[in-house]
């Protein structure tokens, strides 16, 4: 049953969270977040239904990361399809597993307005993130085709293996713009609150990333210290070639309460 399954206590807690009257005032108090990454935390990959033929599947075709890479001398390389396995969606929030097989990357994003926790259920994973400086910066690249990028800094820039603290990023902070990629083959549990919504105003939006240095001399009057800690940031299109498969959830289901608000999907 799913009732008392680790997967409902985190639908209730995020429940009580990110209720939609909360989400319509102000993001929850950082003390609420850390009581989600603390259940995040003691979350297996059996209690979501990976077994261990799960972990070791690899398997997968695809080509990806041409059309990120514009602009730039690195080479695009083979990768595999990243699995999505949907647990639940309402308004407010979401929960789901992202399977990522080894090499293949989830380009670098936003998350506008949202608070997104991710658990590394397995595997090894090299995060990215950056933040925007505030107030925002902008300037234009003066090459030929002449595109506005925005100054950020880096937040994180590592490679973490699981079992690790469960990573946490804010509307303005803790890296809202992230990129993945999988070291070995790995899954992340993800809470996304609120979820993604065009209607809304939260699309969300691929970007590239150069190195601060590569807009000078204009760059350098603007920051006096460490230039590698931070990066100018192109926005692109959606990448062509990035290949997302859903897959189904064998975890426990979530009981979700009649009387909770809203338009949710359970699985």
């Amino acid at each position: 049953m799913a009732r008392g399954s680790s997967v409902q206590a985190l639908y209730e807690l995020c429940k009580k969270t990110f209720s939609p009257s909360a989400a319509a005032s102000s993001p929850p108090p950082t003390s609420a977040i850390r009581k989600i990454a603390a259940l995040l935390d003691t979350i297996s990959p059996v209690e979501v239904g990976l077994k261990a033929d799960d972990l070791e599947d690899d398997r997968g075709h695809g080509f990806f990361g041409s059309s990120i890479y514009k602009h730039s001398t690195r080479v695009a390389r083979w990768a595999q399809p990243i699995t999505y396995l949907h647990i639940y969606e309402c308004n407010s929030f979401s929960i789901g597993i992202f399977c990522l097989p080894t090499s293949s990357v989830i380009p670098l994003h936003d998350h506008p307005g949202m608070t997104v926790l991710s658990k590394i259920l397995y595997g090894s994973m090299h995060v990215k993130s950056y933040d925007w400086i505030e107030p925002g910066c902008v300037t234009r690249s003066n090459k030929p085709d002449d595109f506005p990028v925005r100054l950020a800094k880096l937040h994180m820039d590592t490679v973490l293996t699981a079992p690790c603290p469960t990573t946490v990023l804010f509307p303005r902070s803790g890296g809202n713009l992230h990129c993945f990629t999988a070291v070995t083959s790995c899954a992340v549990l993800d809470v996304l609150a609120p979820p993604y919504s065009e209607e809304a105003g939260r699309c969300c939006t691929y970007y590239h990333d150069y190195p601060y240095s590569t807009f000078t001399p204009v760059s350098r009057i603007l920051v006096n210290e460490n230039e590698d800690e931070y990066a100018w940031l192109e926005a692109i299109e959606a990448p062509d070639d990035l290949h997302m498969r859903s897959g189904r959830y064998t975890g426990p289901a979530v009981q979700e309460e009649s009387w909770f608000p809203g338009s949710c999907t359970v699985v």
